[in-house]
């Protein structure tokens, strides 16, 4: 459990938007009931980490057409083992965004979700539990996409149009627009 426990520690203080508290209780169930947890190889699911990035301004939160999944999503991926699910976040967006000098905005948790994963490649369809923080690019490096996009578009803060209306991403750009 002592692996588990920085995780829980996190989610215990977090407050979750109101459709989020559902998400919430069952990552904790998850998280005690599952020592693998962080393990891509646990085939029920497992926990992920996430970004949503922005650009050294704090203006813009920058999205990507993911390849595979062929949808507009947030920078993110699997823990492979590593239980510090802020150090993956950042480490995943700086792998899909290509810029190395990223910093959380805060260390706190910024979204929970859970989501499936279709059946593909052999693999059967999974559940990620996707926890989620604001970070920020401190350089002036500019993103570049890599084998894993198609696409990354940034979307400028209080912008009216989304290039997807996936509740989960729009509840982080939502949350991010009430940030003062």
């Amino acid at each position: 459990m002592s692996h588990r426990r920085e995780v829980l520690e996190l989610l215990d203080a977090y407050v979750p938007f109101p459709e989020e508290a559902l998400f919430k209780e069952r990552t904790i169930a998850f998280i005690k009931k599952h020592p693998e947890c962080f393990e891509r190889s646990l085939s029920e699911g497992h926990i992920t980490a996430s970004a949503w990035l922005l650009n050294k301004q704090g203006t813009k939160a920058l999205l990507m057409h993911h390849a595979k999944l062929e949808m507009w999503v947030q920078l993110g991926g699997h823990c492979d083992g590593n239980p510090s699910v802020l150090d993956v976040a950042i480490q995943e967006a700086q792998e899909e965004s290509g810029v190395m000098q990223i910093a959380p905005v805060s260390r706190a948790i910024f979204d929970l979700d859970i989501h499936e994963i279709p059946e593909k490649g052999g693999l059967k369809a999974h559940l990620h539990y996707d926890i989620r923080f604001l970070l920020q690019i401190v350089s002036g490096d500019a993103p570049r996409k890599n084998h894993e996009s198609k696409q990354l578009l940034w979307v400028d803060k209080g912008s009216s149009q989304l290039p997807t209306d996936s509740r989960s991403v729009v509840r982080m750009f939502l949350k991010w627009n009430a940030l003062s």
